[in-house]
């Protein structure tokens, strides 16, 4: 088994900045791709970023130049800066990753952390 803890959620006012962070623990032999995903009320989740584990990365169109993705592959940790935050980046941010350990791969979803942009 594999938890993904996510921490760095809040309330910001747009145009501000958060951090999200998420951290790994448990059977990891290794780690494939990470990626942040959100879901605002009423809609679907959906694709923010991902960072393979060689470090290439990719954007949903609406946060790129805003949001950069990286990961700490000592420490198991997927990273989300947050810039320029608008009030339609609302929404619960949730984690995940597809593990192996070492036997088979599968995936991981942390539990999710708030963020809400408003003035």
């Amino acid at each position: 088994q594999v938890q993904l803890v996510e921490s760095g959620g809040g309330l910001v006012q747009p145009g501000g900045s958060l951090r999200l962070s998420c951290a790994a623990s448990g059977s990891i032999f290794s780690i494939a791709d990470m990626g942040w995903y959100r879901q605002a009320p009423g809609k679907q989740r959906e694709l923010v970023a991902a960072i393979t584990s060689g470090g290439t990365t990719n954007y949903r169109d609406s946060v790129k130049g805003r949001f950069s993705i990286s990961r700490d592959n000592a420490k198991n940790t997927v990273y989300l800066q947050m810039n320029g935050l608008r009030p339609e980046d609302t929404a619960v941010y949730y984690c995940q990753g597809r593990f192996s350990n070492g036997i088979m791969w599968r995936d991981y979803w942390g539990q999710g952390t708030q963020v809400t942009v408003s003035s």
